[in-house]
């Protein structure tokens, strides 16, 4: 460079302006461009092309030159071109840094789930849901319909608030599924496009508070006003879970994060068993009030502890890392009845689409089956062993919340590992992934009638509890394997979507102990009440349920395999 009097080429004061990590790229790429050279012919030419060469070659040795670039690849072709000015070369190194750094942040979103989701995600969700069940079921444990002289006001709600069989059954399941119904199809398409962490710690807040108004209820009235808000604060749990255990858990593990997800079923349904004995000791209203505590207390842990929402992520990340400008979005004003219009037209299309397919609509048919048989179970199951069973009360709450718990998770978190490889084992024989999923709760929906009707009819608490713990252990792996057919046949953008129509669809089927609760209110009218009624109204209700989600299930695996099935390859077709 030439230096004489002071004099520098103008070029030399963009350099010094130019920060010291530019200086460096703009060497290694100057190095690059400039120091790999070839020989040919005996002319040494430079791999950028430099001019150089060309004026120090003799016409027939261009021609070499020229034949060698068309047939070799040199390193100029891969090489970037060298910039022709400094400024050029400032802009080049600072675009080279800008996507160096830009892959940096891609690569760790690529590899950016907890390190171990397990702990960090499903357990915390767990928790809330946990909260959620035993909250929304606790109330079929602090009511007793029998004439047994130890049920008094102080431990059966029904008795202190004055309803009938009919009231409860309502209570139960309509009252709860009033604004639960609505509000879940909200939530799904709420969860797609918002923070669905807020979401759950909010959503468990607010059923806490619910659970507190019911304790300090003084009427039925009332009861039932805090239990519709109990309904519209339960239905933003499980879109946002599901949703957020698609996008942080491996995909090949879906089932069975989905399945252990699923657990807080059991193990809140197993809490709420042992609410029998919080009863005994606190009174109904001490029991909600132990019940609403830890709510606020699962709310806490899964805000502190449940990683940001991987959507939030990815529109923070979004920004240059050297300042550069980023496109701006487009913000398009409307009034506020076009944008509402927007917003149900939106949603009634995504609705459209998520139930477009044969396979998910006979999986909405077969899971509405399914969850009026389960939740008949619930409702009603412990009423009618107290019932039939009055001296042994006690050893009920925790016979059942024994085999709630373990047979109840064992039976979910086996079936979606089960599902897993069975789908795996599907894909092998030639058929889709999800036809092997739904293999499991197709077998476990037909071995749970012959078992629940042999729970109701048994003669003996023994006999009774040992078949009611078999049909939770075949019965209860359906719901995993379910909800991973469901998010992986809508795709990542319905999935929000297709899970709050799942829940609806489970909100709808809290009609049918509604309606057992109003045939069993007239065949009791004016008997004495041993149980029988209720146990034939349970038999044939439930098994019929049962039965039917078995054949629906199978048409949907079925339908699904003919739907994708053009896109597989058999195996003895394959080369």
């Amino acid at each position: 460079h030439n230096t004489n009097n002071g004099n520098m080429p103008r070029h030399h004061h963009k350099w010094s302006s130019t920060p010291l990590v530019l200086v460096v790229l703009h060497l290694l790429i100057w190095t690059n461009a400039n120091g790999i050279n070839h020989v040919v012919n005996g002319v040494t030419i430079p791999s950028n092309g430099g001019s150089k060469a060309a004026f120090t070659m003799m016409p027939t040795q261009r021609q070499n030159v020229a034949q060698h670039r068309q047939t070799t690849l040199l390193p100029s072709t891969i090489l970037p071109p060298r910039p022709s000015s400094s400024s050029s070369i400032t802009l080049y190194a600072k675009t080279k840094v800008k996507e160096a750094i830009t892959t940096k942040f891609e690569t760790e979103e690529n590899n950016n789930g907890p390190n171990n989701p397990y702990l960090t995600v499903i357990l915390p969700l767990l928790l809330v849901y946990v909260s959620n069940q035993w909250s929304r079921s606790s109330i079929y444990y602090l009511v007793n319909f029998s004439d047994a002289p130890t049920v008094t006001a102080a431990n059966a709600m029904n008795v202190d608030l004055g309803f009938s069989e009919a009231q409860y059954g309502a209570l139960a399941s309509v009252a709860f599924t009033a604004l639960f119904a609505f509000a879940s199809l909200a939530a799904g398409n709420l969860a797609d496009k918002s923070d669905r962490k807020l979401l759950t710690s909010v959503a468990c807040v607010s059923w806490a508070v619910a659970t507190i108004i019911t304790a300090s209820a003084s009427s039925y009235t009332e009861v039932v006003a805090a239990r519709i808000f109990m309904g519209l604060a339960c239905a933003f749990a499980t879109p946002s879970a599901y949703t957020l255990i698609r996008d942080l858990i491996p995909k090949e593990r879906a089932a069975l994060a989905s399945s252990l997800y699923g657990s807080g079923v059991y193990l809140g349904g197993a809490l709420a068993s042992l609410s029998i004995l919080l009863d005994e000791s606190l009174g109904w209203r001490g029991a909600l009030t132990v019940i609403a505590v830890y709510g606020l207390v699962s709310a806490g842990v899964s805000f502190a502890v449940l990683p940001p929402d991987p959507k939030n992520n990815s529109d923070d990340d979004d920004g240059g890392a050297l300042d550069m400008p980023s496109p701006k979005k487009a913000v398009i004003i409307t009034n506020d009845s076009e944008e509402e219009e927007g917003k149900i037209s939106a949603f009634l299309t995504d609705a459209t689409n998520v139930l477009s397919t044969s396979q998910v609509r006979w999986l909405f048919t077969a899971s509405f089956l399914r969850f009026c048989s389960g939740l008949c179970i619930g409702v009603w199951a412990a009423p009618y062993f107290r019932i039939a069973f009055p001296d042994d009360s006690t050893s009920y709450a925790v016979v059942n919340a024994f085999i709630v718990s373990l047979c109840g998770v064992t039976s979910g978190v086996v079936g979606g590992w089960t599902a897993d490889r069975t789908g795996a084992a599907a894909v092998g024989a030639g058929y889709t992934e999800n036809t092997g999923r739904l293999i499991v709760p197709i077998v476990g929906s037909v071995l749970a009638v012959p078992t629940w009707w042999l729970a109701v009819h048994s003669s003996s608490f023994e006999s009774a509890m040992f078949w009611l713990g078999v049909e939770y252990l075949v019965a209860e792996c359906w719901f995993g394997p379910v909800v991973a057919v469901l998010q992986s046949s809508v795709g990542p953008t319905l999935g929000g979507t297709a899970q709050g129509m799942f829940t609806l669809t489970g909100a709808i089927g809290n009609f049918a102990p509604s309606a057992l609760g109003v045939l069993y209110g007239s065949a009791a009218a004016g008997a004495v009440e041993d149980g029988s009624a209720l146990s034939g109204l349970l038999g044939v209700g439930v098994c019929g349920g049962y039965f039917l989600s078995a054949i629906c299930f199978a048409i949907s695996a079925q339908a699904g395999n003919e739907e994708e099935g053009g896109n597989i390859a058999l195996p003895e077709k394959q080369s």
